[in-house]
């Protein structure tokens, strides 16, 4: 698995132009499903995303996690994570798991983050065309894929 995760300060997410749903203060996870992942990278991955502590403590320090700012997440499906722009121009998305394997894995993590998390947790719409307005607090972005456990 590959996650993308920004803290924010707000996120709002279109579907096929029609608003779907919509967070305050927390975290953006922009979520790669490959067919090697398994409930082990499940487990690691809201694990670590639940207590990652990059929010700002009283002395302005990232000290804090998004369970202890109350925050909220919003997990987005995304093939486009596993591209491969070895040869040529045009990605190849050969390494994204396809939809029999993606959607139980994506729900699965969902539901584990929330249990990790004890957090809102605002799922996207697997496979639908979608919009993420968000606003980035730092910024703060951060990359992370099981398989290197990074």
């Amino acid at each position: 698995m590959r996650a993308v995760i920004q803290k924010v300060e707000k996120a709002d997410l279109a579907v096929d132009n029609q608003h779907h749903a919509s967070i305050g203060q927390g975290l953006v996870v922009l979520l790669g499903i490959e067919d090697a992942d398994t409930g082990e990278d499940i487990e690691w991955l809201a694990g670590k995303i639940s207590r990652l502590r990059i929010f700002n403590d009283e002395m302005d320090v990232m000290n804090l996690s998004v369970q202890d700012v109350g925050g909220e997440l919003m997990v987005i499906s995304q093939f486009t994570l596993h591209a491969s722009t070895k040869k040529g121009n045009r990605p190849s998305y050969i390494r994204a798991a396809k939809p029999d394997h993606a959607i139980p894995v994506y729900e699965a993590f969902i539901s584990k983050m929330e249990n990790e998390s004890g957090c809102k947790v605002v799922p996207g719409v697997f496979g639908a065309y979608m919009k993420i307005g968000l606003v980035n607090d730092g910024p703060v972005t951060i990359s992370i894929d099981t398989k290197n456990k990074e």
